[in-house]
């Protein structure tokens, strides 16, 4: 199934949602249609007009939004000045709920990528009644294992990369937590140091979440580069604001009579601890949809058809 035209939101806005942040929203599709909220990853990323392509723009009214600190929302992480002490996950949720609210939503489909489907899982364990569906890629839950690897682990697998990412830090922080290591360096006051450390972060993620490594032309700017890495750190570093290194796997009784589809390719290195198939395992709602030869990407041929079969189903007849 391929991927829907390209539209333009029919409305959009800035919500203020309290501790001096304005989040960026918008609308498209059916103003009437089943609404579905898209939660982009990161953290940090921002929305993508992609995202609007996975929805059948006839029936879903189709909600994207730029989390705290990421894209049009402002204040940006990119500035040094944000207080990254308001930007967590409790404060992630509330937001949602806030602009479902402002929009008049009663519930929602959710969808999620990367980090987007640690908040998607999160709300629907917190927020059941909100929730009609799920639907996850490049799946994540926040545990502490998934971050170890994503550092520490893939050095025995790039260690070039790795070598390297390890060099940007001083001696004696490197053989403790990396994500708090680089936390620290990106909160520096020295605007130099900050941009070294991001652009060191930045090297290590284009290394290990592509397959083969490639240029990622959103880290070409210093902005984006300086605010996702600050971004990715602040949560990595503190467990997600979860309040415990496996706390969404934990809780994933509470997803109990939500259905949802994991659409996951296989090479993608979270698989490596077992999260998919955790997951599905422990939310027997979930449908688990492997994809050959394909990464952490869910613009890949492939991903993308299975996406959007996902969300076609949920918009059927008798769908949630």
């Amino acid at each position: 199934m391929p991927l829907y035209p390209d539209i333009e939101p029919y409305d959009q806005g800035r919500l203020d949602v309290g501790d001096g942040n304005r989040i960026h929203w918008e609308t498209c599709g059916n103003p009437h249609g089943k609404p579905a909220l898209a939660l982009h990853g990161g953290p940090g990323s921002g929305a993508s007009p992609f995202m609007r392509r996975l929805f059948d723009p006839e029936r879903y009214r189709i909600v994207l939004l730029d989390q705290r600190g990421a894209g049009r929302s402002t204040p940006s992480a990119r500035a040094y000045d944000t207080d990254m002490s308001v930007n967590t996950l409790p404060h992630l949720i509330a937001d949602l709920e806030l602009l479902r609210t402002h929009l008049g939503i009663e519930r929602w489909l959710v969808w999620g990528v990367s980090f987007g489907s640690v908040l998607a899982l999160r709300y629907a364990q917190t927020h059941r009644d909100a929730v009609t569906a799920l639907v996850l890629t490049g799946l994540a839950t926040g545990s502490r294992a998934e971050v170890e690897l994503m550092t520490r682990g893939l050095g025995k697998v790039f260690p070039e990369a790795f070598a390297a990412f390890l060099d940007a830090l001083p001696e004696d922080e490197r053989d403790g937590d990396l994500t708090a290591a680089y936390n620290r360096l990106l909160e520096s006051p020295d605007p130099a140091v900050r941009e070294r450390a991001a652009l060191a972060w930045t090297d290590w993620e284009t290394a290990v979440a592509s397959q083969p490594p490639r240029s990622v032309a959103r880290y070409q700017d210093p902005g984006f580069r300086y605010g996702f890495a600050r971004t990715v750190t602040h949560y990595w570093s503190q467990d997600h604001f979860l309040g415990g290194p496996e706390t969404v796997l934990r809780d994933a009784d509470r997803l109990k009579g939500i259905p949802g589809v994991i659409v996951q390719g296989t090479l993608d290195f979270q698989n490596l601890v077992g999260l998919p198939w955790r997951l599905a395992q422990a939310w027997p709602d979930a449908r688990l949809v492997s994809v050959d030869d394909v990464g952490h990407n869910a613009g890949a041929p492939g991903m993308t058809d299975r996406l959007v079969a996902a969300t076609d189903f949920f918009s059927g007849p008798g769908a949630a």
